[in-house]
């Protein structure tokens, strides 16, 4: 047994666990949110195999006085490791403050107890996509020392040969700016933006009034709109100048014909830039977002001119496309034997369409009223769907259709969303860490941080279907998974937390001369498979702590907007309810 001490951020020592033969072997450790909690909701922290405690207390953290005492709960060994459990339950103590929780020997740093508490955090995450952005410099007064020069201009990209047209032949040039890097690297994925511009329209949808108040230090703050609604017009008008004016498709991304080093700083890299072959699922994700987006930003016709009858038509447009090429997959593979430059960048490639069918049709539906939409709608309902991801996005047409109350949807589908949601809450009794988050080993896949936060949107949207204060609860705690209640110790935000995570795969910060990362990005947290995808040297091997903070552990520390955006519903969700 050796006990390691670590400095966190701010010079107190946290006692470590060390690692044998990838199972653990050191003392207890305790885990939290490391950020707080909020007066009135769930505190949980979770002591990890410390077999000799049983008690736990509250300090205050300047006096050291103890102002709560509680027991531990019964051990709990985990289902996704070799870690065994006691729980802190302290949601009973209200009184605001600075405050440390201690058991046995071990003790975390300070953490909050106030309103508000995850405010921070839920800007960060937003405002994470603006250092994301393409094309424009990012300055001082807003981003501060990850100020930088502009990113690529892509106002004049090629049309790769598995894109021409008659109208657009290969090498044609043309100019698509704006959006925001994917992920780690510096490429702009339709599909990708699909599932993260619905999660973050759906964010204000279902907030609006909360997300009307909050600023997050863009350029654009102030103008008279949302900054959601601002930071996502910037990557909604680069998802326009994707659709082809000729016939209505949409190209899968813009991308470099391959990745860039890590090393290549934003605006340095001068390789050549394509937009690269048509597809059903960005015709139909790309339909799907416009749709939404109509509807939202008609409210702001002075200040986004046109945009709302812009986006409408060009929904409609790639609507009708995908009618015409209904199951037209984005296979890379295939595509580079016959055209050249062969493109090794992320394929996001889907060879299953209902989920979009779906999704396009109910956005469309609920912005138009058109019959057309609603017999697509009742042609591509299922009856058992998944949690939202870049490849099934269909829950965030159920999310819209209940959300909007259509009268012809929501309650046929209603029943669906809640018998997901109470089989989420239901985990958190037998969970070694009091979570809907680690239900099986499936839960930590590449990008698990994603899988929490949306299985924290599904168990949002149920409660404010019925203000079961047990969905909120079940949400919160995911929040706190991602803040640090989890098996590794970390907080997945960067620039968050006393254990934060410091080394993401992302070139941008990779690249630069800062210590610190990019503020707001979410890691993608722990893989089970990451040993054998990226091949670095991972200590911890069991599924919830696969985990590297390291810059070549893409498989499980990359950050990717599609990860983000559900982040930043969850976050701000909770900050709205509470």
């Amino acid at each position: 047994m050796k006990i390691c001490f670590k400095k966190d951020l701010t010079g107190m020592a946290i006692g470590l666990l060390m690692l044998a033969a990838g199972t653990l072997t050191g003392s207890a450790q305790i885990v939290m949110n490391q950020i707080g909690f909020y007066p009135q909701g769930k505190k949980v922290a979770v002591v990890i195999n410390g077999a000799l405690n049983r008690d736990f207390r509250l300090l205050n953290a300047s006096s050291r006085q103890v102002v709560y005492e509680g027991k531990l709960s019964e051990a709990v060994q985990s289902t996704n490791s070799s870690l065994v459990t006691r729980i802190a339950d302290f949601s009973s103590f209200i009184t605001p403050g600075s405050y440390i929780i201690a058991s046995g020997m071990f003790e975390t740093p300070p953490f909050k107890i106030e309103r508000n508490v995850l405010r921070g955090a839920a800007i960060a995450s937003l405002k994470g996509f603006y250092y994301q952005r393409v094309s424009m410099p990012l300055e001082e007064k807003y981003a501060g020392k990850w100020a930088r020069p502009a990113g690529h201009p892509d106002d004049a990209v090629l049309v790769h040969p598995s894109a021409a047209t008659k109208r657009r032949p290969a090498g044609t040039i043309i100019s698509a700016p704006g959006g925001w890097y994917d992920a780690g690297d510096y490429n702009k994925y339709i599909v990708n933006s699909g599932i993260t511009m619905g999660t973050l329209l759906s964010a204000y949808e279902d907030f609006p009034q909360y997300y009307e108040r909050l600023d997050i230090a863009i350029p654009e703050t102030g103008n008279g709109a949302p900054d959601l609604l601002n930071e996502a017009a910037y990557n909604l008008r680069w998802m326009l100048a994707m659709q082809d004016p000729g016939d209505g498709g949409v190209y899968n991304k813009l991308t470099n014909a391959a990745f860039d080093a890590m090393t290549a700083r934003p605006g340095e890299t001068k390789e050549p830039r394509y937009v690269v072959q048509k597809g059903t699922a960005a015709a139909l994700d790309f339909a799907a977002v416009t749709a939404q987006a109509a509807r939202i930003y008609e409210a702001y016709p002075q200040l986004y001119s046109g945009l709302a009858d812009s986006c409408l038509k060009a929904s409609k447009r790639a609507w009708n496309w995908a009618m015409k090429f209904p199951d037209m997959p984005y296979d890379q593979g295939a595509m580079n034997r016959t055209h050249k430059p062969e493109i090794s960048t992320g394929g996001y490639g889907d060879r299953s369409f209902g989920d979009e069918w779906f999704w396009a049709a109910a956005e469309l539906y609920l912005t138009t009223g058109e019959a057309k939409y609603a017999k697509a709608v009742t042609a591509n309902i299922i009856k058992s769907p998944q949690l939202p991801s870049w490849g099934n996005v269909y829950m965030l047409g159920l999310y819209s259709l209940i959300r909007k109350q259509s009268p012809a949807f929501a309650n046929l589908l209603k029943p669906t969303l809640l018998t997901m949601a109470d089989e989420l809450a239901e985990a958190v009794a037998t969970s070694a860490f009091g979570l809907t988050m680690g239900r099986s080993r499936n839960d930590f896949i590449w990008g698990s941080s994603s899988v929490a936060a949306n299985q924290g949107i599904l168990l949002i949207n149920a409660y404010l279907q019925t203000r079961d204060a047990k969905y909120l609860n079940a949400a919160a705690g995911n929040a706190d998974y991602l803040l640090g209640r989890n098996a590794t110790g970390y907080c997945f935000l960067t620039g968050f937390g006393y254990r934060p995570v410091l080394n993401i795969h992302h070139r941008p910060s990779a690249s630069d001369s800062i210590a610190d990362p990019v503020p707001g990005l979410l890691s993608g947290g722990p893989n089970f498979t990451a040993q054998r995808s990226d091949r670095q040297y991972y200590e911890f091997t069991e599924p919830e702590t696969t985990f590297a903070d390291v810059v070549g552990s893409y498989a499980s520390n990359e950050i990717a907007i599609n990860w983000n955006a559900p982040a930043v519903y969850l976050f701000n969700a909770v900050e709205a309810c509470r």
